[in-house]
């Protein structure tokens, strides 16, 4: 496949589309680590392998569908430029990608962004436009700039290319731990969960999305059987804040066998136990996963499972428990 192309359905993303985007996008990205703890492993009975993105470049897995997508744009395309609307990860992703290919990159932010999520995506040469939180602001300015502008808009995870790039880091979860009983991703818009569910159902792996309960738009789309709008931004888990997308949502109906959710309260401790743990910073959203591991026992204690720890980006002034200086120092 050649060119920003519009594909629909459930079939449009596959394992040969995936496959294509591993090697496309190799040269870019980093091959991140596996990491395991005995520690975590006591504390959800299972065995768990974390897939560690948040040590991809930006911090996020997004940067491998961000240089996905523009890999795959004209020369035309290019030379006018592309822009996004992002809460954070998705924009430093597509920043970098744009700074790395000579692409211009715009990025509309909500204006209550974590500021290490705006910094990462300034430091990385996108221009920043602050827009209110929210679906609608979102699809209001991605309208206007529809009308306005020559960019090309790249979603944050709605088309295959994006979601084929996202894949890849599942892909290379299953090439370096064999035999797993699971997958399990965070659940946003989908474009993660989408590419997992194709690489665990090439290797006839279940796959499990994990929402928060208090963004928990995805859960209620299966229910009803059509995509369910966000709720208002409340969750501490602010990349899981938006909906389901034309392109995600039939291939999650499809082939992901679940959608669990988990509280705030959860999130906050397994978040904690991963710090404490892993060694390694992950932000909310990742943290999900790991929650929710440890929430259905019945679903996961006993069996090997590949976790994706989507991203790192945190801003250490607002994190979401007490800590002071004073209080490190004592």
């Amino acid at each position: 496949m050649t060119g920003w192309q519009h594909i629909a359905g459930p079939d449009a993303l596959n394992l040969d589309l995936i496959n294509r985007a591993e090697k496309l996008i190799a040269p870019y990205i980093l091959q991140t680590p596996v990491l395991q703890s005995s520690v975590l492993d006591s504390i959800a009975n299972a065995q768990l392998f974390f897939k560690c993105e948040n040590l991809q470049r930006t911090g996020a897995f997004k940067f491998r569908g961000a240089m996905h997508a523009l890999l795959n744009l004209t020369a035309e395309q290019r030379k006018q430029g592309v822009y996004t609307v992002s809460s954070g990860n998705h924009g430093a992703a597509l920043a970098a990608a744009g700074r790395i290919l000579g692409i211009p990159v715009q990025v509309a932010v909500p204006n209550n962004a974590p500021r290490v999520k705006k910094e990462n995506i300034a430091n990385n040469g996108a221009e920043i436009i602050e827009i209110e939180p929210g679906m609608a602001a979102r699809e209001a300015f991605i309208e206007e700039k529809r009308t306005q502008s020559q960019r090309l808009f790249i979603p944050p995870y709605n088309h295959p290319l994006i979601m084929a790039g996202q894949g890849t880091a599942a892909l290379e979860l299953v090439k370096a731990v064999p035999d797993l009983d699971a997958l399990i991703s965070p659940l946003g818009g989908g474009g993660l969960l989408s590419g997992t569910a194709m690489v665990g159902h090439s290797q006839s792996i279940p796959v499990f999305g994990i929402e928060p309960e208090l963004a928990n738009d995805a859960w209620l789309s299966l229910q009803a059987g059509s995509i369910q709008r966000a709720r208002p931004p409340t969750s501490i888990c602010d990349g899981l804040l938006t909906s389901l997308g034309d392109h995600t949502f039939p291939v999650i109906q499809t082939y992901v066998k679940e959608v669990l959710l988990v509280s705030e309260n959860e999130v906050i401790i397994a978040m904690q136990q991963l710090w404490q743990a892993l060694k390694v910073m992950v932000e909310p959203s990742s943290a999900t996963v790991f929650a929710a591991v440890c929430k259905y026992p019945e679903r996961f204690q006993g069996k090997r499972l590949g976790l994706i720890l989507s991203g790192g980006n945190v801003d250490v002034s607002r994190l979401p428990w007490p800590v002071t200086l004073l209080e490190k120092a004592e």
